[in-house]
């Protein structure tokens, strides 16, 4: 997949596969330098939305792969993340979306909790780790002025913070099967792994 003859080429920095609720449907979601985000529909092998954040963007995850398009997060150069509500597409203006200015620097990964898709953490330049929850708004879509229905973007909490290291947090992952485990790696040459608590009563 890349530009058509012409146009312009930007380096892609990260991609993610989602809406693979069947045999036949899957999208993978692309994040440029320039700030492109783009969904490609692999079925079809079509552009089905693309949009821009005004920043390079550094990851790009759905909050589940397997299911239903419901939730994209991407993170920036410049300390932001953006979180897509993908469940309702408007013909014009695409997914609703929420954005907060996280960290006071570069965000280098997003990575969704397992067990729980509305919780996700961070990772920032700064060697911080920041756990947020999304919260839905009460309608998830609604009908603009001709009739189109156009989603809701719900906001975002953040639940806790903390600082583990001098250097940028590049890497991280959650474990699938006991909740609140992770790992991470940093630019000092260390990889730590940390337990999260009370992610019951979130």
């Amino acid at each position: 997949m890349e530009p058509a003859q012409g146009e312009s080429k930007r380096d892609c920095w990260t991609v993610a596969f989602g809406n693979a609720y069947n045999q036949e449907e899957r999208v993978v979601c692309a994040g440029y330098d320039n700030g492109d985000i783009k969904l490609f529909d692999l079925r079809t092998m079509s552009l089905r939305w693309e949009t821009n954040i005004k920043n390079g963007v550094c990851s790009v995850e759905f909050d589940r792969k397997d299911v239903n398009m419901n939730k994209l997060v991407a993170t920036s150069l410049e300390g932001k993340f953006h979180v897509f509500d993908m469940r309702t597409q408007h013909p014009t203006k695409g997914f609703a979306s929420v954005s907060e200015k996280a960290h006071k620097s570069t965000i280098w990964q997003v990575r969704h909790l397992p067990q729980n898709r509305d919780v996700f953490m961070t990772s920032g330049g700064a060697g911080s780790l920041h756990l947020w929850k999304y919260e839905y708004p009460a309608q998830r879509s609604k009908k603009d002025s001709e009739g189109a229905e156009m989603g809701v973007a719900g906001s975002v909490g953040l639940l806790q913070n903390v600082t583990l290291s001098t250097q940028p947090i590049s890497s991280l992952d959650w474990s699938p099967d006991k909740k609140g485990l992770c790992v991470c790696g940093a630019f000092d040459q260390t990889v730590r792994v940390l337990i999260v608590t009370k992610l019951n009563k979130v």
